[in-house]
């Protein structure tokens, strides 16, 4: 119903809302999706990054570890 599109530097470039969540007896549920739709956004970006910086980072604080001993 509601979609958040987020850069890897977790800024927000798009908001689309479906017109079918637009109820106007009930603006919590709209709320309650944009809120959903943005958590899961971020989500997605902070999983992506820790992909990516994964298989750069791998095995650093044993090997840091190891140099200042």
């Amino acid at each position: 119903m509601v979609k958040a599109t987020f850069t890897g530097e977790r800024r927000m470039k798009d908001l689309t809302i479906n017109p079918e969540a637009i109820d106007p007896d009930d603006p919590d549920m709209l709320s309650d999706f944009v809120l959903a739709a943005v958590n899961d956004a971020l989500e997605k970006v902070d999983k992506a990054t820790e992909e990516t910086m994964g298989k750069y980072t791998k095995g650093l604080p044993g090997m840091l570890l190891t140099r200042l001993r």
